[in-house]
């Protein structure tokens, strides 16, 4: 090629890539998300009853299906001991049908603080092996794999020691009842108030591994974790050996991710890179009502997602 025939195409090249509008980075973040919709995400992010229900209405089971088509493909549902067994069956149905997972639901042993299992007595115990014994029954019904337990309360007038072995040797019992069934008990730290006795990824770890069974795992919800301790990849990383399931909400607020300050999708590549392949729960509420929120709460999944 003669070099003023290659000036001369060089130009029109410059030319042509002048006159092109090229896309923003939020236009193409929004061409991404638009070109995205409806499939899976890259993590399996598990809505809850009433996200969708301004679109998909208060059947649950119409609203399991919008979410499906939304490219979700998992669900949890504290609350499923409180379902009737027709309901709770039908749930697991059309979850299967739909090839969908059901996240956790909590074990119903009377409340996040009640029944403390540090204080070590028989009839606290008791109530909390009903449980478990109830929710193998529900597990089978709804097709669920993992359930929450929160210990219980302190028993401040019990040394530190003797309450964690309370709750050890509680949560063995718990975990001699599920491991048949191939379930798992996910404890779950909370910040609500600094009454529970279970606040700390390393104090959850610390059990797990004094437990010692594949049914007894550590639930890390980064919502709480972040109230309580911060450092998140650090501490999960720490803890990864006995984590079992995630769930999520921005702080403060407790909303979806993007409104608060946790950088979530640093934290999902990171969950992506070490091969996670749980549920990521989304237990927060939402920043905005009716279907706006509601396509807010997508938009936000996307974003996050797109990593």
């Amino acid at each position: 090629m003669k070099r003023s025939d290659f000036l001369k195409n060089s130009s029109l090249l410059v030319g042509a890539s002048l006159m092109t509008n090229p896309l923003t980075a939020s236009e193409k973040t929004s061409a991404t998300q638009e070109s995205a919709a409806g499939q899976p995400f890259k993590l399996d992010y598990a809505p809850h009853q009433g996200m969708f229900s301004s679109s998909a209405g208060k059947n649950f089971l119409d609203e399991i299906k919008y979410m499906h088509d939304l490219g979700f493909r998992s669900i949890e549902d504290n609350g499923m001991p409180g379902r009737s067994v027709d309901e709770q069956k039908k749930i697991g149905d059309l979850l299967a049908q739909l090839g969908m997972r059901m996240g956790v639901f909590v074990v119903p042993k009377g409340g996040n603080g009640a029944n403390s299992l540090a204080a070590g007595k028989q009839d606290f115990v008791d109530i909390f092996l009903k449980g478990c014994r109830d929710s193998v029954e529900i597990a089978k019904r709804c097709h669920a794999k993992w359930v929450t337990v929160v210990p219980g309360d302190y028993a401040r007038n019990l040394p530190i020691g003797i309450q964690t072995a309370n709750v050890i040797e509680g949560l063995r019992r718990g975990a001699e009842i599920f491991e048949p069934h191939g379930i798992t008990m996910v404890l779950e730290p909370l910040s609500d108030t600094p009454d529970l006795f279970l606040r700390f990824s390393d104090q959850t770890y610390e059990i797990c591994k004094a437990v010692n069974s594949p049914s007894c795992k550590i639930l890390f919800d980064a919502y709480h974790q972040q109230k309580n301790e911060g450092n998140l990849i650090h501490n999960m990383n720490l803890c990864w050996s006995e984590i079992a399931y995630i769930q999520v909400g921005d702080n403060p607020g407790r909303k979806e991710p993007t409104t608060g300050e946790v950088n979530y999708k640093n934290v999902f590549k990171w969950l992506h890179s070490k091969g996670y392949k749980g549920v990521v729960g989304m237990e927060h509420g939402m920043s905005k009502s009716g279907k706006e929120g509601e396509n807010a709460l997508v938009q936000a999944y996307r974003e996050v997602d797109s990593f």
